[in-house]
């Protein structure tokens, strides 16, 4: 995985004035880090919960659910691919079949936040204050949504 790592001020103190003392306070933020994996990687998420997730929005992607700009000009049919020789419009198509059944399995209630942060890489602060639920609320509700999604996908 690619790292872009920037400084950020943790907190903001607002205008200084001259003279005036204190230390800034920095961390690095690795902005090209998913919301998915910083969970796991801080051990907020299982393995399971994480690959689910993960499959989730490889499914996304695949089924190009996001906005495009270009069209895509490719053969007919591409010998010798994983897909069992599938075009690339089939192809999609069964990722957004899969990405409809897990969203469906996930619920009406859950999947709000797990595209927020699955797909669309939103944060969970960001998430619960689009979506005005509580602080720290996003985090359970999208655990629930992960291991309905997990159990969709069949993931051990």
């Amino acid at each position: 995985m690619r790292r872009q790592l920037v400084e950020r001020e943790l907190t903001s103190e607002g205008p200084r004035r001259s003279g005036a003392k204190g230390k800034r306070r920095t961390v690095t933020v690795n902005l090209a880090e998913s919301p998915l994996s910083w969970l796991h990687a801080r051990g907020h998420l299982p393995d399971r919960l994480f690959d689910a997730g993960e499959r989730l929005r490889a499914d996304y992607e695949r089924a190009q659910l996001g906005p495009n700009v270009t069209m895509r000009w490719e053969p007919v049919r591409i010998k010798g691919s994983g897909d069992a020789g599938l075009t690339p419009t089939e192809r999609q198509i069964a990722a957004k079949a899969r990405f409809d059944g897990a969203m469906a399995a996930a619920g009406s209630g859950l999947s709000d936040i797990l595209w927020r942060v699955a797909c669309a890489g939103e944060g969970l602060p960001d998430a619960e204050k689009a979506l005005d639920w509580p602080a720290r609320s996003g985090k359970l509700v999208l655990k629930l949504a992960l291991e309905r999604v997990a159990d969709f996908y069949r993931i051990k």
